[in-house]
């Protein structure tokens, strides 16, 4: 329930949902209209692992004038998320689920337009070029890594044994150090023709099981 003042409470329906390990709280707002700091804070309570839910970040479909439906992602600090390849995935889903029968789905973000179709139980998203590849030299602030963006801002840092990376350490420290946004660390390792990647994301402030976007810019890095 969400208690915007003391004379009215109003109950949230929502939907918990899964994509490669990253979780997220999932609510229809063409009913509801929430503004977005009426969506931040509905971020920040319900996505809260020991008083709340738990979710890495929250999702919100609303009415577009263009597409299907439009996108909006909140990370788990009630900031702001341009783009999560994950949670689109499962809005897709959700948008599928709610009666939206458009193939190939497609949807508004703040980092532009994408869309995604549905094969059986699952959902491929089509995800446009990358931008502003730049590769960074070693300095006071970590190893030699990559900066590119892919719907939202990555570092990418490759490691011989990412087991071993100091995701906890040394990802937070590198979030930092692409103002004004911030940028998610991905620790990455060639395993044959895949990768094996860790990441720290920016929003959660922690290492999440899995990536959609930090993926994409790994494998646009290697």
């Amino acid at each position: 329930m969400m208690k915007d003042d003391p004379r009215r409470t109003l109950v949230v329906e929502f939907t918990k949902m899964s994509g490669a390990g990253n979780d997220f709280i999932v609510l229809d707002n063409r009913f509801y209209f929430f503004g977005v700091q009426e969506l931040s804070r509905l971020a920040q309570t319900y996505c809260a692992r020991r008083t709340g839910v738990g979710a890495d970040g929250l999702l919100a479909m609303e009415n577009s004038e263009t597409a299907d439906f439009r996108m909006r992602y909140f990370n788990a600090d009630g900031s702001v998320g341009s783009m999560c390849g994950n949670g689109a995935r499962c809005l897709v889903k959700y948008a599928a689920n709610a009666g939206i029968e458009s193939r190939p789905l497609r949807f508004e973000t703040d980092a532009g337009d994408y869309s995604a179709e549905l094969v059986e139980e699952e959902v491929r998203l089509f995800i446009p070029a990358y931008q502003g590849f730049e590769q960074l030299p070693a300095d006071d602030h970590g190893p030699e890594r990559c900066y590119l963006w892919t719907g939202t801002e990555h570092l990418v840092v490759f490691s011989d044994d990412v087991a071993k990376a100091p995701v906890g350490t040394l990802g937070p420290r590198l979030r930092q150090t692409n103002p004004p946004a911030g940028a998610n660390v991905n620790f990455a390792q060639v395993d044959g023709e895949g990768l094996i990647l860790r990441t720290w994301e920016k929003g959660v402030e922690g290492e999440t099981l899995a990536c959609g976007t930090g993926a994409t810019a790994a494998a646009a890095a290697a």
